[in-house]
C-alpha cells in the first residue's frame, strides 16, 4: 500500500472534559474530528477512528471504528495496536497515529515522521516548550505493522507509558517547531477550546 493508513486515537476517557467524547466537542464551528479529519486526508491513506463503545456516534464520519482489543482502557498504545491489526488486513505496513484532541497538528506531519523513522519503521513527534525543551508527543507517531506482536506482549504485561516501548526500539523523532504556537496544543478543559478558538482566529 503506496499511502499509508491513518489512525485518530479517540479513546480518552475525557476525564478533564467531564466525560464523553472529546473529538465531539465544537471549536469554530467544526467538531474536532472534523478539524482532525480534514488536517489527515490529505497526508494519508485510508482512515480509522480508534475507540471504545458505541461505535454509532460517529457513524456520520463515514469511518470504521477499532475497538481496543485489550480491557480496562490501557491507554493510547491499545487504541495504537488495534490500528496496527486493521493495516495488518489492508496490507499495509505502517499506520499514523494522531490524537482526536489535537487540532492543530502539522500539515506535513506524515512526510516528517517517515523521514525521521528510526530502522525499525518507528518515529514520534516533538516539539519544544516556551523554556525550549523537547517533548516528544506519543500520540503523534508512525508505526511498524511488523512491532504488532511485540506491541501486543507487551500491553499483556503491563506496560502502559508509550515511550518505554519505542524508544526500546529506537525510535526517530520528527521536531516540529512551536512557533507561533505549539502545533500538539491539545484540548483537556473547557479552557482549552476558548484557547483553540483563539488559534483558528490568529490564523
Amino acid at each position: 500500500m503506496s499511502s499509508v493508513p491513518g489512525v485518530i486515537l479517540a479513546g480518552g476517557l475525557a476525564t478533564r472534559m467531564g466525560g464523553g467524547d472529546k473529538g465531539l466537542k465544537v471549536v469554530a464551528g467544526k467538531r474536532l474530528l472534523d478539524h482532525v479529519v480534514a488536517r489527515l486526508v490529505p497526508q494519508c491513506g485510508p482512515l480509522a477512528i480508534n475507540a471504545n463503545g458505541d461505535p454509532a456516534r460517529f457513524a456520520e464520519f463515514g469511518l470504521p471504528v477499532l475497538a481496543d482489543g485489550l480491557p480496562d482502557y490501557p491507554g493510547p498504545l491499545a487504541g495504537v495496536l488495534a490500528g496496527l491489526d486493521w493495516a495488518a488486513g489492508l496490507g499495509a505496513d505502517s499506520i499514523v497515529t494522531v490524537a482526536a484532541d489535537t487540532p492543530f497538528f502539522p500539515a506535513d506531519l506524515v512526510a516528517r515522521l517517515k523521514a525521521a523513522a528510526g530502522p525499525s519503521g518507528l518515529a514520534l513527534a516533538a516539539s519544544p516548550d516556551a523554556g525550549g525543551k523537547l517533548w516528544q508527543h506519543p500520540t503523534f507517531g508512525l508505526w511498524a505493522v511488523a512491532l504488532r506482536d511485540d506491541l501486543r506482549e507487551a500491553l499483556e504485561g503491563g506496560l502502559r507509558k508509550i515511550v518505554l516501548w519505542t524508544e526500546r526500539h529506537g525510535a526517530g523523532i520528527a521536531e516540529f517547531s512551536s512557533d507561533p504556537f505549539d502545533p500538539f496544543f491539545n484540548i483537556n478543559t473547557p479552557e482549552d477550546i476558548g484557547e483553540a478558538e483563539r488559534i483558528v482566529g490568529a490564523a
